[in-house]
């Protein structure tokens, strides 16, 4: 394994919340910042202060939590945007720019290296009023790239302490990544941040790539909720550097609950199937999986439920066996003979069939039926 220097910063409260229909309250807010600091998040951008005079409340409210972790406010390369990020107490100030031919053909209508040169004086600003700065490329992933080296050149010159790479639209797959970010690490010397969003699927993906690559901070949102297709999930990305690159400096016991209070915030349902958090990431039906979960859980297990805050399920259905079956009805404190096994197992597959949940309280009367007796 190749270690990594890494650390996270969760944009949860302000990218997160740009999923459409989204927003959090401020004692969301609040509660989701406190959860990431508990789990040991480095960074956590707490939203975009010039966005509204309550985001105003809430991010200067988060900065003065005391939280570990350094609080950031996202900004504008517009000196009313930083200042107002200022007054918020935060650590650090993301300033962006689009660097892309079409982003700032659409948002400016003026040439990009005046789009630059304007930002560059933002960097100062914000540094003169002793904020640290993250200088970031919106677009960047379709940003030339001899451009886009000058772009964060600059911005390093003029003290950029980290420097920021967008997928903004989820452009990369994991090669082109790996291309790009070590082309960018190894030609200007400052620590890069990956920023990667989902439209193909690959936020995760490109984002450890990112890291092995030498990028230094990485952004996630939890659930990977966010614009579109959403970001790189958090928990996702903290299981996958746990297991693969031995980081295990995060309390991953949390993860479950962190997951369940964002969904329950922002009102988006987590698929049941969600890697790591969702219903059914540590539930087995095939008869052939529970045999052999319950001699090792690690034979379709790769981590354990309990390392991210989770409990293992064994649903019962048209895939279950004997073994699970006994197991599961001994978990309800019955008692049932061989013969009556076997009908009980008849049962079950029958309704499963027929597209019926089999709940604690149809085996009971699956059971009874079984038995001979009154439903």
């Amino acid at each position: 394994m190749k270690p990594l220097h890494i650390e996270i910063c969760d944009v949860t409260l302000r990218d997160g919340e740009q999923t459409p229909g989204v927003s959090f309250s401020c004692k969301e807010k609040v509660d989701i910042a406190t959860l990431l600091d508990e789990i040991g998040i480095e960074v956590i951008e707490a939203g975009f202060p010039a966005v509204s005079a309550n985001e105003k409340l809430c991010v200067k409210t988060i900065a003065n939590l005391g939280l570990d972790a350094r609080i950031c406010g996202f900004s504008r390369a517009r000196e009313q945007d930083i200042q107002t990020a200022i007054d918020c107490d935060v650590d650090m100030v993301s300033i962006f720019i689009p660097t892309s031919e079409l982003h700032v053909r659409l948002k400016f209508k003026k040439p990009r290296e005046q789009v630059l040169e304007d930002a560059l004086r933002m960097i100062d600003f914000a540094r003169d009023h002793g904020v640290q700065v993250r200088f970031a490329a919106e677009d960047a992933s379709r940003t030339d790239l001899p451009f886009l080296k000058e772009v964060y050149r600059r911005a390093a010159e003029h003290g950029a302490a980290l420097l920021s790479f967008a997928d903004t639209v989820g452009f990369l797959i994991p090669s082109e990544m790996d291309r790009i970010m070590t082309d960018l690490i190894t030609s200007v010397d400052r620590p890069f941040c990956a920023h990667c969003h989902n439209d193909m699927g690959c936020a995760v993906a490109n984002t450890i790539t990112a890291a092995e690559a030498g990028a230094f901070q990485l952004h996630t949102t939890v659930n990977g909720i966010g614009e579109r297709a959403g970001n790189a999930s958090l928990e996702e990305l903290l299981v996958a550097l746990r297991m693969k690159k031995g980081i295990d400096r995060y309390d991953l016991t949390r993860l479950t609950e962190l997951s369940h209070m964002v969904e329950k915030y922002s009102g988006i349902t987590l698929p049941r199937n969600k890697p790591v958090t969702g219903e059914l990431a540590f539930s087995h039906e095939s008869g052939i999986h529970i045999a052999a979960i319950l001699e090792d859980p690690a034979a379709y297990e790769y981590f354990p439920p309990d390392m991210v805050g989770s409990e293992r399920k064994f649903i019962l259905g048209k895939h279950t066996g004997r073994k699970a079956l006994e197991y599961v009805v001994a978990s309800i404190g019955c008692e049932l003979t061989d013969k009556q096994v076997c009908r009980v197992l008849d049962l079950v597959k029958d309704q499963s069939e027929q597209k019926c949940n089999i709940t604690p309280d149809v085996l009971r009367k699956l059971i009874r039926k079984a038995k001979g007796e009154k439903a």
